[in-house]
């Protein structure tokens, strides 16, 4: 694959952006790479600016489940801009888009917007504390909601314990108050709860994780972190920043039948563009300002532009066919699996909907420690000759793979080739 381009652009980043990009997995250190530079995406591929096209299993990091450009979304945005990019002021299609977000999903009566995931958690942390008068909250280890002080936490061996701040520039005192315990362990949040239960404000969760790779919830997990918030007078909030519209329309929680307290979303819910929101209880909803007590704003917050790629996505999806492309991405995994394993190679895999994770491991995985026993460096390996065949995937171990809607079976038995080529 020729990189001149890409090479000579990211030469140039490095003097004028930290890093070389403007959000530190795309830079690739954790495959010993550069980055690739994008010209173009158009359906389930990408260009880059050497004119390398190749299948896309990144999707944005998960938002373009119709696929790149779909046309009637880049219609909508740009007849939006030909009104204007942002009004500082109400518009219909936030009401629109609101609207739809709580028909949509169970447990959303009231959503506000805001302008990213990471708003989104950090404004549902805070009304979580308001409503509750707690200070405490608790995540899982490997768990991600977006890089607020807060949820920046690292954590000792043990089943729980308090945090210690995982970046330089988060003080102590900020993640004192956060706690960990281990994804799909009831025993461990039963334990934590029975000691600091009075104290804690909201337990956030991905309802299915993806930012440890795709780790499936265990039966009976999510329900059990249901009667435990209630029973401890705790916010449950479902981080479906990832998760919602793209396990199901209805979302995580409409999947698996549990209602949290407090939603946060992102991603698919902008049709591409940068977006947030929460949402939840319209009990606890109205608590935020100007309704209530609880202060967040947010200039740009509801852009036309996204509101209406927003809408433009969501209407479509309605009336997708979620458990058809489930079924192919189920069939290609498992062929993917079964050809990497003909090479000798030790593999699991996690799916749900249209995302998956490849693990090189012979273990079974349902946790964070789990995941930290896969093979970073047949990971690399597999990184690395698969972008060379044109077959872009997150360039990370620790990330779930996406697949939209415009994906064909000529995507996938392309890929299957590639990978029967691999040599390890």
């Amino acid at each position: 694959m020729n990189t001149d381009k890409s090479n000579v652009l990211f030469t140039r980043a490095c003097e004028t952006i930290p890093g070389g990009v403007n959000s530190p997995v795309r830079a690739c250190r954790n495959v010993h790479c550069d980055p690739l530079f994008i010209a173009s995406a158009k359906g389930s591929h990408i260009t880059t600016v050497d004119g390398m096209e190749c299948i896309d299993f990144i999707g944005s990091w998960g938002p373009m489940l119709l696929g790149h450009a779909h046309d009637d979304v880049t219609k909508a945005i740009a007849e939006a801009a030909g009104r204007g990019t942002s009004y500082g002021a109400p518009c219909g299609v936030e009401v629109l888009l609101a609207e739809k977000v709580c028909k949509a999903l169970p447990a959303v009566e009231m959503v506000r917007m805001v302008n990213s995931g990471t708003e989104a958690t950090m404004s549902a942390l805070r009304l979580a504390r308001a409503v509750t008068g707690r200070d405490k909250m608790v995540k899982v280890f490997g768990g991600y909601h977006g890089h607020g002080d807060a949820f920046l936490a690292s954590a000792g061996s043990g089943l729980a314990t308090f945090s210690i701040p995982g970046t330089p520039g988060v003080p102590a005192c900020t993640v004192k108050d956060t706690l960990l315990v281990p994804y799909n362990d009831l025993e461990a949040t039963r334990v934590l709860f029975e000691k600091h239960g009075a104290d804690i404000a909201a337990f956030f969760i991905e309802p299915v994780a993806g930012n440890m790779g795709l780790v499936l919830p265990e039966e009976g997990y999510l329900q059990g972190l249901r009667d435990i918030c209630t029973q401890y007078g705790a916010l449950l909030i479902f981080d479906e920043v990832i998760t919602g519209f793209r396990v199901s329309y209805n979302g995580a929680q409409g999947r698996f039948g549990i209602e949290p307290d407090l939603t946060t979303f992102g991603k698919i819910i902008g049709g591409g563009l940068p977006v947030g929101a929460y949402g939840g209880k319209a009990e606890y909803m109205k608590r935020i300002a100007p309704a209530g007590d609880v202060y967040q704003a947010g200039t740009l917050s509801g852009n036309p532009l996204a509101m209406e790629a927003g809408l433009a996505t969501l209407g479509i999806l309605e009336k997708s066919d979620y458990a058809g492309l489930e079924k192919k991405v189920g069939t290609f995994v498992d062929a993917l699996a079964q050809v990497l394993r003909g090479k000798g190679l030790d593999v699991q895999y996690t799916h749900i909907a249209s995302m998956f994770t490849l693990f090189f491991t012979d273990k079974p995985v349902r946790n964070y420690a789990d995941v930290e026993k896969a093979s970073a460096s047949i990971f690399e390996s597999y990184y690395k000759q698969m972008r060379e065949m044109g077959i872009f995937l997150s360039p990370s171990a620790f990330e779930t793979a996406m697949v939209s809607f415009a994906h064909t079976d000529d995507d996938f038995n392309r890929t299957l080739d590639a990978a029967k080529k691999l040599k390890f």
